[in-house]
Formats: structure tokens, C-alpha cells, sequence
């Protein structure tokens, strides 16, 4: 390969295997799907790295290499180590569990609680509420596993009258086509496709076809062609000063907008297309628009929105100038390709050893008696053979070998494990006896927490971005209880990724909340991020003053205030009417 030809770009660590060496057309072989002409060229190499990763993850890169043209590839060992790399590093970014956060949510319950609490608890109440109608734990879980093996993944957001909430799905990335503008410093593309071929129905009459879905942001059109060409404003839009069709979306009810978001979904069939008709500009006279249950074309429908409610995760942070995820993968597979061989390897070894290969000198061999010729000798258990005087039995010992392609397998794996950051002990092959202390096992789990912490930065402003976009869909459809204005802030709190000293961090927070030099409140944060049963700090924190009756005499002898003793007790305010109770060495009032 000359410099010439030296492709430097998202996937080009995926340059050694032979099919990634035409970056403008490996549909064939390996790939035939890729040879489909409404594919754009600048996107096949993505497809192509795609299709390789779920090949090792489902155990098939030796088809794959075969079906590219190496025969001895079939006989390739793979054992799930590349499932296990994406699993593992799955694992350790969603944590134990996550949560949907407003900020400012945990002071509603406060005696004075900041401007905004109230607001920012129901907000993060009708969000959790929604995470759990539309199965958000499950959908993430289907979205991060293909970012983390793919480098991608998709989440479409659309509002379902029916349930009278959005609804959010996941899609193959390699569906995934954005459409960017000549300005290259824009931070979301102005057109979305999603788009993937249809196989022929020939009992229904349907030839083959790609059907695409696009979003796209454009000038708010007119309801219906004026008359003597006026504008015919929909409902709720107007005519500003200079001419457009505008409107006030409900969450920014101060700026008027002239942009909106269009929605088409259509087929188009193969034999229709032609050369240079990609998914960026299929031809309108040839497509077929889908109808929706309602009887609405899906032809440029206006969403009402100002926002592609379609958001793409990246797997790690992509290099300036760059849009694409890497695959967790991405470095260690030539790794991962060395380690199969050597499982290949031992593989056959393996067999020589437990049936090995046996010389003899001096035996007499049976005879087929129709042929004449020494009938084959079988290695079995109970076998007899007859050696004369001189006779010898010689076996060919193959264990040496064996141990040592088991060392090479050990020492691939370390190289692996330290490679992908994911560390021997986050993948559970670090010899206990290796790690003398505590403070050795997190030195040994550094590299692992600073790649979950890079692979979570991440993704921090695109959950957000979807948390928004569920709010804003809520307002447009007008759903009962999300009243207009300014969207919450919200986010998703991820829970701890290794494993945590519970009890460590609990005589922390004990000797820390004494000492006065932190808040009960701030423990109690601690605690739940330890793993401890607590589901909200703010009225858990009330549960443990009301039981807090050496705190509470220490108020009344610094205050002097029974009220607020009774406050901070959870115990309503004494009335007039109820009699003080004189003790010892106290007068009555």
C-alpha cells in the first residue's frame, strides 16, 4: 500500500482485514449487501466496519474472512471473548442502576425550599414516571450495547396519540444516514434519514424496495395555497412583519419561529433507481408515501416542533473534526484475531494429546482377508498389540506445546484486558493473590475508571438532549400535567461502576455528619451511591432527625426554640391548647 492509498479515518484500524482495502466499493464478497447503488459511498466503509463487529460478537469473523476468500478460516476457534469485551465494558458503564435528576429536586421537601424546588421535583417526578411507562432501562440497554460495540447507536423519539406520551426506539446505526449542510461547525445535521432495504413479497406482488424515513427542519409552510397567492396561516400560526409563517413554540413562548420539522416516510423500488440516485436524493415521482392508522400521509407532515427528535450516541468522544463512535473493539482486534489462532492452535494440539500419535516397530498388524493389506490400528482403550522380540511402541508427546499455547492465550488476554482499559481485574482474570491491598485493586482499576468516565462524558449532553426532547414532545401534544414554558434541565445519574466498601463508606459518613464537617444531607447522597436501599434522599433525611433525639435536645440548648425542635422532629407545632408538662426541676408556665 502506497502513501497514496493510506486511508486514515474513524475505521482505519479496521484496514488490515482485506475487505475494508477498497474504501469506495467492498459490496462484494463478504459484503454483497453493500453493493446496493441508493447506498452513498462515503458511508460504506461505516456499514462495513459495523457488519465486521457483529461478526466477531456473534462468534463469525471466521465466515466472514472466509467468505471473503479464505478458505482456512472455517476452521478459526472463537469463544466468545470478543461478546465478553463488549458485555464487560456494557456492564461497567450503565452501573448498577440509573436515574432520571432535576437539579434542585432533592430541596423540595426542605423547610425552605429554594425558588424552583417544587417545579424542578415534579419535572424530574413526570420524567421518571415516563421512564418507566416507555421501559427506559430496557431501551438503554439495547442502545448502549450496540454503541459499545459499534462505536453508534440511534434513539428515535415520536409522540403516540394513542398512549398519549412519546414513545422512544432504538435503531441500527448502519440505518443511520444524517445530511449535514455546507457548514461544517453546525452541531446537529438539518436532514435525518433512516433508511434500509425491503425484501421481495412475491405473494403480495412487492418487488424488492428501501424504504426511508427522513426529518428535516425547513421554513413553516402554509396550510392550504392562498388565494391569488396570500398565505393561509395554520392554526396557531401567523405572518410576521416580513412576510414568513411563524409561531411560538410552548417552550419558548417569548421567540417567535420560522422553522419546523417535516416528516416523511416512503418506499421506493430497486428497478426504479439509477445510478447516482443515492438515500440522499431518492426521486420523489418514483416513491410510494406510508399512511399512518389515522389515515394521515406521511408526506412532509408538519411535527410541530422545532428540533429532529432522533439523537445518535457515540461511544467514546470522537476526534475534532470527526462525528463517528469507536467500538470498544477498535483497538484490541487484532488482538482478539491473534488470540483465536491461538485457541485454533490448541485446539489441535489438544487432540494430538489426548489421543496421540503412536509409532510401533516389530507389531503384527491384522490383515483384511479380502484384500490382503494391514487393516488400520486404532488408539482405544483395551487395545492389544503383539510386538515381537525387537518390538517398539514410540508416542508423540504433545503437552509441552499445549502449555505453551495456554501461557500465549494468558499473556494475549493481559495484553487485551490492558489495552482495552478494561483492566484483568475488571474482567475477573486478576489472581487474588496478586492484589495484597485495597489501595492495589483501585491503582490495578485506575484505566478502567477513566475510560467509563470518558465513555459516560460521552453520552452526558445526548441524554439530556433526549430528556428535553420527551418534555417538549409532551408539551406539543399538549399531555395533561406538563404545563409550557422552559424545559427542565435533566439528566441521567449513572450508578457506581465497581464495586463499593459499604461498610467503609458508612463509618465515613458517621464520623464525617458527628464531626459537623458534612451534611446529613450530603451522607445520605453518599450512602445511596454506595449502594445502600435509600430511593430519595430528600425524605430519607427527614426519617433520620425525627429519630434524632440527642440532636434535637442539642437544638433546644443552643435555640431555646421548642418550635423549631418540633420541626426538626417531624412533630407538628404545640398549640395553645395542649398543657405543658412540667418535669423535674422545671416550674409550670
Amino acid at each position: 500500500m502506497g502513501l497514496h492509498s493510506l486511508v486514515i479515518d474513524a475505521w482505519s484500524w479496521l484496514n488490515y482485514k482485506g475487505a475494508m482495502n477498497d474504501p469506495r466499493r467492498p459490496g462484494v464478497g463478504a459484503f454483497p449487501e453493500l453493493a446496493a447503488a441508493w447506498l452513498p459511498e462515503d458511508d460504506l466503509r461505516r456499514l462495513a466496519a459495523y457488519k465486521l463487529l457483529a461478526a466477531y460478537d456473534s462468534n463469525q469473523a471466521g465466515q466472514l474472512t472466509a467468505a471473503a476468500g479464505d478458505d482456512s478460516a472455517l476452521e478459526r476457534r472463537e469463544l466468545g471473548d470478543a461478546a465478553k469485551l463488549v458485555d464487560t465494558a456494557l456492564g461497567y458503564l450503565l452501573g448498577s442502576e440509573q436515574h432520571i435528576v432535576v437539579p434542585g429536586a432533592e430541596h423540595a421537601e426542605d423547610d425552605q425550599p429554594p425558588q424552583g424546588a417544587a417545579e424542578a421535583a415534579a419535572a424530574q417526578a413526570r420524567l421518571r414516571q415516563w421512564a418507566e411507562d416507555e421501559l427506559l432501562a430496557l431501551r438503554m440497554q439495547q442502545a448502549e450495547r450496540t454503541a459499545v460495540l459499534s462505536g453508534d447507536a440511534v434513539y428515535v423519539l415520536a409522540w403516540e396519540p394513542a398512549k398519549g406520551r412519546p414513545t422512544l426506539r432504538s435503531y441500527d446505526p448502519g440505518f443511520y444516514f444524517p445530511q449535514w449542510d455546507d457548514d461544517e461547525d453546525t452541531e446537529f445535521p438539518a436532514r435525518v434519514h433512516l433508511a434500509w432495504e425491503l425484501p421481495e413479497v412475491p405473494e403480495q406482488g412487492l418487488k424488492a424496495r428501501v424504504r426511508r424515513i427522513t426529518w428535516e427542519i425547513g421554513p413553516i409552510e402554509a396550510a392550504d395555497p392562498g388565494t391569488g397567492g396570500h398565505l393561509v396561516p395554520a392554526a396557531g400560526d401567523m405572518i410576521d412583519q416580513s412576510g414568513r409563517l411563524v409561531r411560538a413554540y410552548l417552550w419558548d413562548q417569548e421567540r417567535l419561529s420560522a422553522v419546523t420539522c417535516y416528516l416523511t416516510d416512503a418506499e421506493w423500488n430497486l428497478d426504479d433507481l439509477r445510478r447516482g440516485q443515492s438515500v440522499y436524493n431518492l426521486p420523489r415521482a418514483k416513491a410510494r408515501f406510508r399512511t399512518r392508522p389515522d389515515g394521515q400521509v406521511l408526506d412532509r407532515l408538519d411535527l410541530r416542533i422545532d428540533f429532529i427528535p432522533v439523537i445518535h450516541l457515540t461511544n467514546s468522544i470522537p476526534h475534532a473534526g470527526d462525528r463517528w463512535g469507536q467500538s470498544i473493539l477498535g483497538k484490541v482486534l487484532q488482538g482478539l484475531d491473534e488470540l483465536a489462532a491461538t485457541d485454533s492452535d490448541a485446539a489441535s494440539a489438544s487432540a494430538t494429546t489426548g489421543t496421540p500419535i503412536i509409532g510401533l516397530a516389530g507389531a503384527q498388524l491384522p490383515r483384511d482377508r479380502t484384500t490382503g493389506l494391514p487393516v488400520p490400528v486404532e488408539v482405544r482403550a483395551g487395545a492389544v498389540w503383539q510386538l515381537g522380540e525387537s518390538g517398539r511402541m514410540d508416542a508423540l508427546d504433545t503437552s509441552p506445546q499445549l502449555a505453551e499455547l495456554r501461557a500465549r492465550s494468558e499473556h494475549l488476554m493481559d495484553r487485551i484486558a490492558s489495552s482495552s482499559r478494561l483492566t484483568a481485574a475488571g474482567l475477573g482474570t486478576l489472581d487474588p493473590s496478586n492484589v495484597p491491598s485495597g489501595y492495589t485493586l483501585q491503582l490495578a482499576l485506575g484505566p478502567l475508571d477513566s475510560l467509563v468516565a470518558s465513555m459516560r462524558l460521552a453520552r452526558e449532553h445526548k441524554y439530556k438532549l433526549l430528556l428535553r426532547f420527551v418534555q417538549r414532545l409532551f408539551q406539543a401534544g399538549q399531555a395533561e400535567g406538563w404545563p409550557g414554558g422552559e424545559t427542565a434541565v435533566a439528566r441521567i445519574a449513572w450508578g457506581p461502576h465497581t464495586p463499593t466498601d459499604r461498610a467503609a463508606v458508612l463509618d465515613e459518613v458517621v464520623k464525617a455528619t458527628e464531626a459537623g464537617v458534612l451534611s446529613l444531607e450530603t451522607g445520605v447522597r453518599m450512602l445511596m451511591d454506595a449502594g445502600y436501599p435509600i430511593e430519595d434522599a430528600a425524605e430519607e433525611v427527614p426519617r433520620i432527625q425525627a429519630r434524632s433525639f440527642d440532636a434535637a435536645a442539642r437544638l433546644a440548648d443552643a435555640t431555646g426554640d421548642n418550635g423549631a425542635v418540633r420541626r426538626y422532629l417531624g412533630m407538628p407545632d404545640a398549640g395553645t391548647e395542649i398543657p405543658m408538662v412540667s418535669g423535674p426541676g422545671r416550674a409550670e408556665p
